[in-house]
C-alpha cells in the first residue's frame, strides 16, 4: 500500500473528514506540507492554503511565501498569507520564539475559520504533523513531566484541527516526495539545535537509537497503549470522583477522612482540584488541608478550598476581584481597591513619623517600581518591623487572632517580590525609615464600603 492509499485509509478509519468537506491546509512549503497538498489534490478534496510568514529568516522567509503562493496557483486553490512580527511579540509577551509562533499561527487559523465569509465555509484545518513529530512531542512531554495525557502524543483530530499524516514517518513522506517529483523548500533553521524540537530531532533521538535501534517504533507503539490507558484512567477517576464529591449549589463538598484514605491520593486530589484552577504544585498544600484545623484554606485564581470540620469545601471566589492586584508607578497618587483606598505621598525625611497602623513611612531607597498592591497569599512572608527573622503572614495573622474574613481582606504592598507593608498591620523591617533615610513614601490606608470598590490608579 503506497502513501496515498494509506492516507485515504487512515482518514476513513479515524473519521477525520468527509469528501464534501472544504478544508484549509496550513502549508509552510516544506516537504511535509507540500506532500499533504499533493495528497489532497490527488484525492479530489476541496481545499485552500494558508501560509504564515513569521519573518524570522529574512529572504528565506520571503522565498517560502512565494513558493507556497506558487503551490496555490498550481492547484488552483485560494491562498491566504499572514505576516507576523514574531520577535517583537515574543519580547513583549516574554515567551519563547517556538511558543510565540505556535500561538500566533493557531490564533490566525481560528480567525480564518471565523472570518472567511460563511462560518461553515471551512470544515477543518489540516496540518502536516507526522509520526516523527509525534515521537518528538511524546519525548518532550515526558521530560517536561506531563501526565498520561502528554504521553498519548498528538491527537489526529481535536475539534476542527486535523493531522491526517500521523500514520506516516518522515522517511515514508520523503520517499513519496521523491517518487512523485514533489517540489518543496528547506528551512535552514531545521538544522540548528537552539530550538527544543530540533535538539530532540537532530541530537537526542539519534543518540538513543544508537543504543535502542527500534526507539521510534517502540515509542509509536507506546502512544497507542497510552491512548488506551488514558481512556481507562479517565473512567476510573470519574468513578472515584462520583463516590467522593457532593455538589451543593456552586460548592463541592468532599469528606476529608474518606479522601485521605483513597489510594493514590496525590493523583486523585490533583484530578479533583485542577478543574478549579489549582496547579499540580499546589497538591501538597491541599493534602495538608486534610489534617488541618477548621478554617484553614488555600486559593486559586477562581476558587477556594476551605477545611470546615470534617469536610473540604471547594467554592468559587465571591467575585473576580478576590485576587486583584494594582500597579503603583512613581507618579501614582491614589489606588482604590476592593474594601479600601490607598493614598501615596512623597516626602523628605524631617524626622517626624506618625505611629499609626494605617500609615506606612517607607524608605524609598530600597523600592523597585512599579510597586504592587495585592491580596495576601498563602506562603507569603516578611520581616516584621523590629524583628530580624522572617515570619510567614499566616503565622503573623494567627498571632493577631485575625478571623478568616480579616485574613481574606488583607492586602500587602510589594516591591521586587518583597513585601514592604502588610497594609494596616505592620511595616517590613527592611524598608523602615532611619536617620540615613532621605526620601520617604507615605502610604495612607482608608477603609471604604465594598459597594464603592471599583479599582483605579490616579496619576499625580
Amino acid at each position: 500500500m503506497d502513501l496515498f492509499q494509506k492516507f485515504k485509509a487512515y482518514s476513513e478509519e479515524q473519521r477525520l473528514f468527509q469528501q464534501q468537506d472544504k478544508l484549509l491546509l496550513a502549508v509552510s512549503g516544506g516537504m511535509d506540507s507540500a506532500v499533504l497538498c499533493a495528497l489532497c489534490a490527488q484525492a479530489g478534496i476541496n481545499f485552500s492554503i494558508a501560509h504564515c510568514n513569521f519573518q524570522l529568516r529574512g529572504e528565506e522567509s520571503d522565498r517560502d511565501e512565494e513558493f507556497v503562493k506558487g503551490l496555490a496557483s498550481k492547484y488552483g486553490v485560494p491562498f491566504y498569507i499572514k505576516h507576523f512580527e514574531t520577535h517583537a511579540v515574543s519580547t513583549k509577551n516574554k515567551t519563547g520564539i517556538e511558543e510565540t509562533a505556535r500561538n500566533l499561527r493557531y490564533s490566525w487559523f481560528d480567525e480564518l475559520m471565523k472570518n472567511s465569509g460563511d462560518p461553515k465555509s471551512y470544515s477543518f484545518i489540516l496540518t502536516a504533523h507526522h509520526a516523527d513529530d509525534n515521537i518528538e512531542t511524546v519525548l518532550m512531554n515526558f521530560f517536561r513531566g506531563t501526565g498520561i495525557k502528554g504521553l498519548r502524543g498528538i491527537m489526529p483530530k481535536q475539534n476542527r484541527l486535523i493531522r491526517p499524516l500521523l500514520f506516516a514517518t518522515r522517511a515514508e513522506i520523503a520517499a513519496y516526495a521523491k517518487e512523485q517529483h514533489i517540489d518543496f523548500v528547506t528551512d535552514s533553521s531545521n538544522a540548528e539545535n537552539n530550538y527544543t524540537r530540533n535538539y530532540f530531532r537532530n541530537e537526542l533521538i539519534p543518540a538513543i537509537e544508537k543504543v535502542f535501534p527500534k526507539t521510534k517504533e517502540n515509542i509509536l507503539d507506546n502512544v497507542e497503549r497510552f491512548a488506551g490507558i488514558e481512556y481507562l484512567y479517565n473512567e476510573s477517576i470519574a468513578a472515584i470522583k462520583n463516590k467522593l464529591i457532593e455538589k451543593k449549589g456552586e460548592e463541592i463538598h468532599i469528606p476529608a477522612l474518606k479522601l485521605a484514605k483513597t489510594r493514590s491520593l496525590h493523583t486523585v486530589l490533583h484530578e479533583i482540584i485542577k478543574e478549579y484552577g489549582f496547579s499540580a504544585a499546589q497538591v501538597p498544600e491541599a493534602e495538608k488541608l486534610l489534617s488541618a484545623g477548621s478554617g484553614k484554606y488555600m486559593l486559586s485564581s477562581t476558587h477556594r478550598i476551605l477545611k470546615n470540620r470534617n469536610w473540604l469545601i471547594i467554592s468559587p471566589l465571591a467575585n473576580a476581584e478576590e485576587l486583584s492586584y494594582y500597579l503603583i508607578e512613581k507618579d501614582t497618587a491614589a489606588i482604590h481597591f476592593p474594601g479600601g483606598a490607598l493614598r501615596i505621598d512623597h516626602l523628605k525625611n524631617d524626622g517626624k513619623i506618625n505611629a499609626d497602623a494605617d500609615l506606612a513611612y517607607i524608605d524609598t531607597s530600597g523600592l523597585e517600581y512599579p510597586l504592587l498592591l495585592r491580596r495576601y497569599r498563602q506562603g507569603d512572608y516578611f520581616y516584621p518591623l523590629g524583628m530580624l527573622k522572617k515570619k510567614k503572614l499566616s503565622r503573623f495573622f494567627s498571632d493577631l487572632k485575625l478571623s478568616l474574613l480579616q485574613k481574606e481582606n488583607a492586602w500587602v504592598l510589594e516591591s521586587g517580590k518583597k513585601i514592604v507593608w502588610v497594609a494596616g498591620y505592620r511595616l517590613d523591617e527592611r524598608f523602615k525609615v532611619t536617620a540615613q533615610t532621605k526620601d520617604i513614601l507615605r502610604a495612607t490606608l482608608r477603609a471604604t464600603s465594598r459597594k464603592d470598590s471599583g479599582a483605579s490608579a490616579l496619576p499625580g
